[in-house]
């Protein structure tokens, strides 16, 4: 008998207040980007966007569990876009356009727990890569250029996925296994975010080597938890960028040795 597809599921993005001419007053938006399920359905896996179970969400939680949901899926995707909230790492928003998304902190953490329990693998993409480290008990810089001296940018709206900087990888982590013809690559860079403290059991596998910039993340031990802070799923065939099939391989590798392993 034929193995079954892995079915991976993607965390929503939320949109809380959606344009009026988007033809929804008043409601929120749950929705996912083409670039990052096209990047994984391209390898062979289902893509399914997993939906919020919130205190105000119509779902009652009696019928449907966050347990339920990972129960169903082999692995999660963390996507990128609003900034984690301050108050998910004790911390109060030094600007209001800094105070990120709460709500879908809370949701994408008791997601990441979850699969951690069932130990599903979980692959965290720029803001995911955060809140990785936010849910191990670390915490973030709220603004780059506002907290890191002598800071090279690490985003340009006017270019956004077209910006691109150097990236150094720790010799000798699993990141550099995946990558052996060298240490340093270019990458994307989409965020004005960062790694402040390093949360629990996680280790550094790659840095800005200009300004130190921590640009991956994972957690230590035999399962698979990381994180990256540039977006692989844009990169796509352009040249001279970072190939990014490595890093999703061995994520679905981790994904289908979970699965065998029931």
């Amino acid at each position: 008998m034929a193995r079954r597809p892995l079915q991976i599921g993607l965390s929503a993005r939320l949109m809380h207040e959606p344009p009026r001419e988007l033809g929804f007053p008043g409601k929120t938006l749950q929705y996912l980007e083409q670039s990052m399920a096209h990047w994984v359905m391209a390898h062979g896996a289902l893509v399914f966007m997993i939906p919020t179970l919130g205190r105000r969400a119509e779902v009652d939680r009696r019928a449907i569990s966050v347990r339920d949901c990972v129960a169903a899926l082999d692995g999660l995707v963390l996507q990128g876009g609003a900034d984690v909230s301050p108050e998910s790492y004790g911390e109060t928003p030094e600007r209001p356009d800094w105070r990120g998304d709460r709500l879908r902190d809370l949701y994408e953490i008791e997601l990441i727990w979850e699969f951690i329990v069932q130990g599903k693998p979980v692959l965290g993409i720029c803001r995911g890569c955060q809140l990785i480290n936010v849910a191990m008990g670390g915490s973030l810089w709220q603004d780059i250029p506002t907290h890191i001296d002598n800071a090279i940018v690490h985003r340009d709206d006017a270019l956004y996925d077209g910006y691109h900087h150097d990236l150094e990888i720790v010799p000798g982590s699993r990141l550099a296994a995946l990558y052996p013809e060298g240490t340093h690559y270019l990458v994307n860079s989409i965020h004005h975010q960062c790694v402040r403290r390093l949360g629990n059991d996680l280790v550094v596998e790659a840095r800005s080597p200009l300004d130190g910039v921590v640009k991956a993340i994972r957690r230590k031990g035999s399962g698979y938890v990381a994180g990256f802070q540039w977006h692989p799923e844009f990169h796509g065939e352009t040249p001279g960028l970072l190939d990014s099939r490595p890093v999703l391989a061995e994520f679905l590798a981790a994904a289908e040795r979970r699965l065998l392993d029931g």
